[in-house]
């Protein structure tokens, strides 16, 4: 899949050192649990690839079109985990800080939701996040999608009272893409 700036791939070996690069930046990982070794960035390109498999979609690997730089990763991931709201698909991102406020985030988003809504036939996306990630949530409302506080939740793989638990959800019905 490509937008006009980024190409949205399946992961490889070469993607292991930039990628732990961008998630040992503080700036990366504010909202994150934190860095990433090498080992675990193998385990998630295996399960990305995996799930791409399984269910046609996955957080893609995202990089430069201009430069072949890996940027980060842009993708649906189908969620089955224990949410008030799943099983469902989540659009999401992750870029490395010195690609921010360039709108990557945005353009790769809206083209997995033409993907999901077009190719995968979903009738919904959400998205979510840490509550205090205003930068995530603005490319969340750009992309028109509207926060459902009554689904607002405490992450499951956290602890209650993690500083990160607290998460917002965001929805997106195919309607509401359409017609944006």
């Amino acid at each position: 899949m490509a937008t006009d700036r980024l190409t949205l791939r399946l992961w490889c070996m070469e993607d292991v050192a930039p990628f732990v690069a961008l998630n040992a930046d503080p700036a990366v990982t504010e909202f994150l649990p934190g860095p990433l070794t090498p080992e675990q960035a193998l385990s998630f390109f295996a399960a990305q690839n995996a799930m791409y498999v399984q269910h046609g979609c996955c957080y893609f690997a995202a990089e430069l079109t201009s430069t072949g730089e890996l940027a980060g990763f842009v993708g649906l991931k189908y969620q089955d985990v224990s949410l008030p709201f799943a099983p469902c698909h989540e659009v999401g991102w992750r870029l490395a800080s010195r690609h921010w406020g360039k709108g990557l985030a945005t353009e790769g988003a809206r083209a997995v939701l033409r993907f999901g809504f077009g190719e995968l036939r979903l009738s919904e996306i959400v998205s979510f996040t840490v509550a205090d990630n205003l930068r995530s949530r603005r490319v969340m409302e750009r992309l028109g999608m509207v926060r459902d506080p009554g689904l607002d939740f405490a992450h499951p793989a956290l602890p209650a009272d993690h500083r990160l638990s607290r998460h917002v959800l965001y929805r997106l019905p195919k309607a509401a893409f359409g017609a944006a």
